[in-house]
């Protein structure tokens, strides 16, 4: 046998080691971008991962179509929602006019 009758189309032994080195991490950065792309078994349907009570979106809002339990506790009757919008209103005055004074009382002292 002769040196070239070990060669195998055109390649040394070091060359055919580098380029089965470079296949085998084109296949292993392939397989790495894909499995990104898959979802957790657990998700599946055939392995009861779709059960409605718990189906959130990403952001972990409910999903669409499903609506949300009753509340347990009772809205408030009209007669007090009344009374606590007078009170946000009147807070919101008294904060208003003393915002009004303080920005007045600084425009005076920067004027003098």
């Amino acid at each position: 046998m002769q040196e070239n009758d070990v060669r195998l189309s055109g390649l040394n032994t070091g060359q055919r080691g580098a380029r089965a080195a470079a296949h085998v991490t084109a296949a292993v950065l392939a397989s790495l971008a894909l499995a990104g792309c898959s979802i957790p078994l657990a998700e599946l349907p055939s392995l009861g991962g779709s059960d409605p009570a718990t189906a959130r979106d990403a952001d972990g809002y409910m999903a669409v179509n499903l609506t949300p339990a009753q509340r347990p506790e009772k809205v408030l009757p009209p007669e007090e929602r009344a009374k606590v919008e007078n009170e946000l209103i009147a807070a919101r005055e008294r904060q208003a006019a003393a915002a009004a004074a303080a920005a007045a009382g600084a425009t005076t002292a920067t004027a003098q």
